[in-house]
């Protein structure tokens, strides 16, 4: 199994989400792994951890999140890997629920994001991003 583990979405994968069409509530896996120190290209910027500084992203986007209906449904710093083998664990698993996968889209490249996505960026060594649905 490859993973590429990114920070931002390719403009192909929102396009394939939106393909998938329905506007039905859909729930994305965050699993997030965080520099030790943020990696500002700022030097002004605080010398903060990279969770530091994602949170100065994840706080205001959690209430962006809220405003538009959807919401958070778990988060956990992760401990332990009990099945399988990885080289390097990620550091927190969350979900976030949204009201539809345009409106996740719409939030995503939204310039309100656009605005706080130097701290996610700074903050994060990497991410994988993966939208989930009820099991049948």
């Amino acid at each position: 199994m490859n993973v590429e583990n990114r920070v931002m979405p390719q403009q192909e994968q929102l396009a394939g989400l939106l393909g998938l069409g329905g506007d039905q509530p859909i729930q994305m896996l965050n699993l997030l792994k965080f520099h030790d120190t943020a990696q500002y290209d700022d030097p002004a910027e605080p010398k903060i951890s990279g969770r530091e500084a994602y949170m100065r992203y994840g706080a205001p986007m959690s209430a962006l999140v809220a405003s538009k209906g959807g919401r958070i449904i778990f988060s956990s710093k992760i401990d332990h890997l009990v099945i399988g083998e990885v080289d390097e664990l990620w550091d927190v698993a969350a979900i976030m629920e949204y009201p539809s996968r345009a409106a996740f889209v719409e939030i995503a490249t939204s310039p309100e994001v656009a605005a706080m996505a130097v701290h996610r960026k700074a903050g994060l060594k990497g991410q994988l991003l993966i939208q989930c649905s009820p099991a049948a």
